[in-house]
């Protein structure tokens, strides 16, 4: 399979480096860490920009934390959801000469808008622990230009209690076909089950549909390598059938309407509560179905594989931003910067508060002794363990293409307002257009 050629070192050194993880959801929030301990006059100050705001206050902590062991250092943070509002956010913040210190970057593409800014991170422990792939998207020459935040990996979350009531054994769904008869299942046993629909579809996510699904059904012709895909001038849509198929199969069978729900509707109002079977998600929601009911995530969450023809029973594994450090700020500032970002990835309390509060699989050596800290997450583990994966190529796309271009074409193709070759040829157009 040309999916496990990318991701075989990371998987091998997963089974040396066992652990949870945090994904992609989006709204805001500002804070500033104090020092437990007072500083001297020297102090330095390093400002932080980031996107993940699913580990805010974790963060927040863990940063009180550093400055407690470090009273000459201050450390401010800024958290803005992810996607385009923390990519304005953050281009606003430069605009302004507001620049931070420590900011996020999703790929090749990001670090080309930023790559004058970005200092070589070469000379640091954690670039050194990085898992072999993981350093790929940020590598100029010989410079190391980010760090990786953690690995992520991404299906079809279900409720294992319906699917059970339901007579639906998750083992035997490894085909769209047979997907597709699971859902017809759930649909004529909706009232049994105590459910309103087998899915809640957030088309009204951009980035759930042309980041996440898009990306099951474009990663083969990039063969599963966000390089390749950062260097390709067009896209083809070799699996466009099948995009449309598993988007129809969702939109049609969801909670309504799929245009006005969001995220947060999707992982708390429904599939928390149980009035979904299904959301298409990753092990990033974790925190916060347990924040509704911990049991329920606990124990009854179980995840299958985005039904691709070639690639069945694998999911997408990736690692989905990284750390960056602005190059133009004072000497001692990028120092600090450097400094803190290795304390957090290799020191012992930094590991142990990345993998049991972050909940992060880790894409760094050196975390053997830590353990899985949620069941999504030693899904994923175990898929990975396997071989079983699919690249992320989407932040291999053109700028914003994945949301402003092929998501926006999709809400309007669910609006009825074009049809689905028209988001193909609208999408490619924007893709061959920004390669120019």
């Amino acid at each position: 399979m040309k999916g496990k050629k990318f991701y075989s070192g990371i998987a091998t050194a997963l089974l040396a480096s066992s652990i949870a993880l945090t994904g992609c959801s989006f709204s805001s929030g500002d804070s500033g860490g104090d020092s437990g301990e007072e500083a001297s006059g020297d102090a330095v100050t390093v400002d932080v920009f980031q996107f993940k705001v699913e580990f805010k206050d974790q963060f927040e902590e863990l940063v009180s934390m550093y400055e407690e062991e470090n009273p000459d250092v201050n450390i401010n943070v800024k958290t803005v959801g992810g996607g385009n509002d923390y990519g304005a956010s953050l281009k606003t913040s430069f605009s302004s000469g507001e620049e931070p210190d420590i900011f996020n970057v999703g790929g090749p593409t990001s670090v080309d808008e930023y790559e004058k800014y970005l200092a070589d991170l070469s000379d640091t422990e954690a670039a050194g622990a990085a898992l072999e792939g993981t350093l790929t998207s940020v590598k100029r020459d010989d410079q190391v230009l980010g760090l990786p935040f953690n690995q992520e990996g991404y299906g079809l979350l279900y409720n294992k209690k319906v699917f059970e009531e339901a007579g639906i054994n998750p083992d035997e769904i490894k085909t769209m076909d047979d997907l597709e008869a699971a859902v017809e299942t759930l649909n004529s046993k909706k009232d049994e089950l105590g459910i309103k629909a087998p899915f809640a579809f957030p088309a009204k996510e951009k980035w759930v549909m042309g980041n996440h699904l898009a990306n099951a059904y474009l990663a083969d012709e990039f063969n599963h390598d966000v390089m390749e895909a950062y260097e390709a001038e067009t896209v083809e849509f070799a699996m466009g059938d099948q995009m449309k198929q598993f988007t129809d199969l969702q939109n049609d069978n969801s909670i309504q309407p799929t245009l006005s729900l969001d995220y947060s509707q999707q992982v708390e109002e429904h599939f928390s509560l149980g009035n979904v079977a299904m959301i298409q998600q990753g092990n990033w929601v974790y925190n916060t179905i347990a924040s509704m009911d911990e049991e329920f995530a606990q124990n009854n969450v179980g995840l299958l594989p985005i039904p691709v023809e070639g690639y069945e029973g694998s999911i997408p594994v990736g690692v989905p931003n990284y750390w960056v450090v602005n190059k133009e700020s004072e000497e001692e500032v990028v120092q600090a910067s450097k400094d803190f970002l290795d304390w957090m990835y290799t020191s012992e309390t930094g590991k142990k508060f990345v993998t049991e509060e972050f909940k992060f699989i880790p894409a760094y050596e050196g975390y053997e002794d830590q353990e899985i800290a949620d069941p999504i997450s030693q899904e994923i583990y175990n898929y990975a363990k396997e071989g079983n994966t699919l690249g992320w190529v989407f932040l291999g796309a053109p700028t914003a293409w994945t949301e402003d271009a092929l998501g926006v074409a999709m809400q309007e193709y669910i609006a009825g307002d074009i049809t689905w070759e028209e988001v193909e040829q609208q999408a490619t157009k924007a893709w061959e257009d920004a390669r120019q």
